[in-house]
């Protein structure tokens, strides 16, 4: 039997798995570590934490896997998106990175928009600039720290920067890369264009592959500290979302899913160039070669109802402790008690700003109808309409470019949840399933793995024998003309507030 690993590089945690050919999971271990905000909106992280998870979570899997090292083919990478790491010219990390979720380059974005303009952006990168994207936080690093860009001789990204120290190699792939704002997205290489234009020195880029090339060997030196074999391949791996399409098995027309983490995603395939002139949805390349995805995203997803539950649930969480439960599952048999609508109260999820469609890093969260008949329970239920709601909005875009969105399977912590899927589903108008494995990037990094090392011959006919489908929540008729008619006046509502947000921001 032949063994892959899948490493997923996120943002509260390092998670590695260790399946076997057939994708069964052999071993899995996690290590956590913090994200620092030093002012409000920032927000960074020790790359080093990242490569010492990396290292622990290894080790941890081949000791408790009893599979020996070298029946291991080859290791995937998965990996928060858009996080700025910058390495001097000895290869030491600089600076702490500048992680996805940091809102700090809003004059950066408009240096960009000033040097280049949002069209040509948008035509060459196949999105706006963004203020969480990983050009805005290098010029931000330019302008305000010159002694550590001066220092620079090498940027990646998070996920690339693990695999930089275990195998030497700087190298990327195009899903992760097209989350810079540097990447020439239809033709799948580094713009000379825009790195001209932002003065950006693209000998400090690293090399691109596409996901299931090989782009380095585990070193000696790697393979002492983590016990894997010298020479074991590494290949190109996947940014998070790219790396769970594959995990999920949306690799083909057609298919799509929507992740309910810290931040929500609705993800769908394409196997052509689609760009959304306005610039509400994001383009970058699949980790399927020569393919695309087309990704919506709202920043405060998960984030939503984590807030929530740590603000005004103690009590689901003290019970669920003495139950043996997860508070979530409480969280969700109470929601469950109050009807659609939540008797008139509408939750907008724009705690981190907003990306899809609004594109508003000024945006904030709010309940609008609240009055003295509400409860807690009908404020939590308002929280995960809210979500849903703000994942239609990247739906109907999608669907309005002309992209088919009729097969969607639902990922992420906030999958687990049948009444989330059930609104999906409803909201959505199509069926929405679960994947049969529940490890989504590491799953989708490690069908690259294997790929790359020749056990398949392509990602799809790989997904095809690996990925299956869990359960299955199909429309109701009466549910989506109610939620319907939530959604339409929800998406009423940031129009009317978009200046009075821009105005709480200056203050």
């Amino acid at each position: 039997m032949r063994y892959v690993i899948g490493i997923d590089i996120g943002t509260s945690g390092t998670k590695t798995v260790l399946f076997d050919e057939e994708g069964k999971v052999i071993a899995s271990a996690t290590v956590e570590y913090p994200m620092y905000q030093p002012k409000n909106g920032y927000a960074e992280q020790e790359p080093e934490d990242w490569y010492n998870a990396a290292v622990s979570t290894i080790k941890t899997v081949l000791e408790n896997s009893g599979v020996v090292n070298t029946d291991i083919v080859g290791i995937g990478l998965s990996g928060q998106m858009h996080g700025l790491v910058m390495l001097d010219e000895k290869g030491d990390v600089i600076r702490r990175s500048i992680i996805w979720c940091d809102q700090r380059t809003a004059k950066e974005v408009d240096e960009m928009n000033r040097k280049l303009g949002r069209e040509k952006l948008i035509e060459i990168t196949a999105n706006p600039a963004l203020t969480g994207w990983t050009a805005a936080k290098i010029l931000w690093v330019r302008n305000n720290e010159p002694e550590n860009y001066n220092k620079c001789r090498h940027i990646l990204l998070p996920k690339d920067y693990v695999r930089y120290k275990l195998t030497g190699e700087f190298a990327t792939e195009v899903s992760d890369a097209s989350g810079m704002q540097l990447l020439d997205v239809p033709n799948r290489c580094w713009s000379e264009e825009v790195c001209k234009a932002l003065e950006i020195d693209m000998s400090m880029l690293a090399k691109v592959y596409e996901s299931c090339e090989v782009t380095g060997k585990i070193t000696e030196a790697a393979a002492e500290i983590t016990g894997l074999a010298a020479g074991t391949i590494v290949v190109g791996g996947a940014g998070d979302n790219a790396a769970a399409a594959v995990g999920t098995g949306v690799v083909t027309e057609g298919k799509a899913f929507t992740t309910i983490g810290t931040s929500g995603v609705v993800f769908a395939h394409t196997p052509k160039v689609s760009i959304d002139p306005k610039g509400r949805v994001h383009t970058c390349c699949a980790a399927v070669p020569g393919e695309w995805h087309i990704m919506g995203v709202t920043q405060g997803a998960g984030l939503s109802l984590k807030w929530f539950r740590d603000n005004f649930c103690q009590a689901e969480k003290d019970t669920a402790k003495l139950m043996g439960v997860d508070e979530y599952y409480l969280m969700d048999k109470e929601a469950e008690t109050v009807p659609i609508g939540a008797n008139r109260l509408i939750y907008l999820p724009y705690l981190m700003g907003e990306r899809t469609p609004h594109l508003d890093p000024d945006a904030r969260g709010m309940f609008i109808g609240l009055s003295a008949i509400h409860t807690k329970k009908d404020m939590l239920r308002a929280v995960m309409e809210g979500v849903a709601y703000s994942l239609r909005d990247c739906v109907e875009i999608c669907r309005g470019m002309g992209i088919n969105v009729s097969d969607m399977m639902a990922c992420g912590g906030g999958g687990t949840s049948h009444l989330w899927r059930q609104m999906l589903a409803d909201l959505y108008s199509c069926p929405v399933k679960t994947a049969s494995s529940k490890e989504g990037p590491a799953l989708g990094v490690a069908i690259l793995a294997l790929v790359g090392a020749g056990v398949y011959n392509s990602v799809q006919e790989a997904c095809e024998k690996i990925v299956g489908v869990g359960k299955v929540q199909k429309p109701i008729k009466e549910n989506a003309s109610a939620y319907e008619k939530y959604f339409r006046l929800y998406d009423e509502i940031y129009p009317a507030v978009k200046d009075i947000y821009s105005k709480l921001a200056d203050m």
